[in-house]
């Protein structure tokens, strides 16, 4: 599984707010910022922030998504069989 934040970013779009603006108004890093524009994992506590500032709930900004299939995996569940 993997997540999407185009519900963030289309929420600041509606919103009228630049992604610098939420950068600075919540004082995430520029990394941080650069993770969210690649759909990569951010702590909680970010997008706790966020949800703060935006007046909003998690899943306004976030959606958990499947991985496409042609990619790997290193994890194994328990009955042995690839995640």
């Amino acid at each position: 599984m993997d997540v999407c934040y185009n519900k963030l970013f289309k929420l600041l779009i509606d919103k009228g707010m630049k992604r610098t603006e939420l950068r600075r108004m919540t004082g995430i890093s520029p990394n941080t910022l650069t993770k969210l524009s690649n759909n990569e994992f951010v702590s909680m506590e970010i997008l706790v922030k966020i949800c703060r500032l935006l007046t909003c709930d998690i899943g306004d900004i976030v959606e958990i998504v499947n991985k496409p299939e042609n990619t790997t995996s290193d994890h194994v569940a328990l009955n042995g069989e690839n995640l």
